[in-house]
């Protein structure tokens, strides 16, 4: 099933908008540059909300970690994709520490990421406590056990009634990647 997941990312220079090499990359990573980008928050109409593809039948999601723009893009029928990336070391993030973000107990980065990409999927995003959201390791809903499924995971969402299936994937140097895609 990670099968189906373009993941694509691009370096993101001091001074550019990173909004506009995101778009770029979508537009090259989905191969049609006609296509129409948006992502209007569902609450307040502002330009942070799920991302939106006009002029192909796909659906997309956009992170940022780092100096990186990442996309992943999955066909429609597969349904809504998400990603998440985080850089590996980030001293900000180390000094303020991971304990109680994903409920009591400690978390990882890579917890994080999981987490995030899947209520990406979802399309509620942050409006879910993320702390409510249960990760399981294994095989993310696939059918055989090829090596893309060696990083697969499956998210329980609270409100979501449908299957979210994750994958860890390769992506820049030095950044966790995870993608995951909601059925309804």
């Amino acid at each position: 099933m990670s099968g189906l997941i373009r993941l694509g990312w691009a370096a993101v220079s001091a001074g550019d908008d990173r909004r506009k090499v995101a778009w770029r990359l979508l537009r090259e990573v989905v191969g049609n540059p006609g296509i129409r980008i948006s992502n209007p928050c569902p609450r307040c109409g502002g330009d942070h909300g799920p991302v939106r593809i006009e002029g192909a039948a796909v659906t997309a999601s956009v992170t940022y970690a780092g100096g990186w723009a990442l996309v992943a893009v999955v066909p429609s029928h597969a349904g809504a994709v998400g990603v998440d990336a985080e850089p590996e070391d980030d001293e900000r993030r180390e000094r303020a520490g991971l304990a109680g973000v994903l409920g009591a107990g400690s978390a990882t980065v890579r917890d994080w990421v999981r987490v995030e990409a899947a209520l990406k999927a979802d399309r509620r995003g942050l409006r879910v406590e993320p702390g409510t959201v249960r990760v399981t390791r294994g095989r993310g809903g696939g059918t055989d056990a090829s090596a893309a499924d060696m990083g697969a995971w499956h998210a329980h969402v609270p409100g979501h009634g449908g299957t979210i299936a994750g994958w860890d994937l390769a992506g820049p140097p030095g950044v966790f990647v995870s993608a995951a895609i909601a059925r309804d």
